[in-house]
């Protein structure tokens, strides 16, 4: 479905992002994987490549709009072009408004927010100049219902969600599609770690009756980025089985 595209992932080392470059990898991309650290980049590289997918990866840091400019001037001299975006990077937050200090939640914000509008800003020349494009965000079902604590987190997924639906509009005319992705509960390490008496009411909650796996996600993603999703922008697409707060 995406064969022989440029794709970069941020926050692709593991969870969610992980998997969107496994299932893009699986589809016949180029996929280049941006994480945190060096030692998770070169991680997930290992044990993609054990399973006969190479990727490139890179660690720049994504508040600073001068090092994504020059990953991504990087990327489009080794492969011509950068056809797909996928910012998925993000931190979450469950503190009460009363313990979270003014600088966690401006860290939220930063990664979360500022991260995208950098991507964004430093790929759409080359989608431009290339004649279109497909930029895609991570947002969540919390961007709708809000949640009950961590107030940053779905602060900053509205703010994804209003992105998205500008950022369509004002690229159409150049053919670049812009869409969001809000998942549900996702069978993430996150949420593995929780104990089974947290789980269980989780899941009872959502009308599918099951969580949601990291490939539900991904499936999203790949159709979205796709041309049979091409006449589709500013969406924000839920993937979460029905779910509600």
């Amino acid at each position: 479905m995406v064969k022989n595209k440029v794709v970069v992932v941020t926050g692709g080392t593991r969870g969610i992002g992980y998997e969107i470059v496994r299932l893009f990898k699986e589809n016949g991309a180029n996929v280049i994987l941006f994480g945190s650290k060096e030692e998770s980049v070169n991680k997930a590289q290992e044990t993609l490549k054990k399973d006969g997918y190479e990727v490139d990866g890179f660690y720049p840091n994504l508040s600073s709009f001068e090092e994504v400019e020059i990953t991504f001037k990087e990327i489009v001299k080794k492969y011509g072009r950068i056809d797909i975006l996928i910012n998925n990077a993000g931190i979450s937050a469950n503190k009460k408004i009363d313990d979270t200090t003014s600088k966690e939640f401006a860290d939220i914000m930063d990664i979360n927010v500022t991260a995208i509008f950098n991507t964004t800003k430093a790929v759409v020349p080359h989608m431009k100049e290339n004649g279109g494009g497909v930029i895609l965000n991570t947002s969540s079902m919390v961007s709708i219902y809000g949640q009950p604590a961590g107030v940053g987190y779905p602060s900053s997924k509205f703010a994804v969600n209003g992105l998205t639906k500008s950022l369509a509009r004002e690229l159409a005319p150049y053919n670049i599609r812009v869409n969001a992705v809000a998942p549900g509960v996702t069978n993430t390490d996150m949420i593995a770690s929780l104990p089974k008496e947290q789980i269980e009411p989780l899941i009872k909650s959502i009308p599918l009756g099951r969580i949601g796996e990291p490939r539900d996600i991904a499936n999203a993603f790949l159709f979205l980025a796709s041309d049979m999703a091409s006449y589709i922008t500013g969406n924000i697409l839920s993937v979460d089985g029905a779910a509600r707060s």
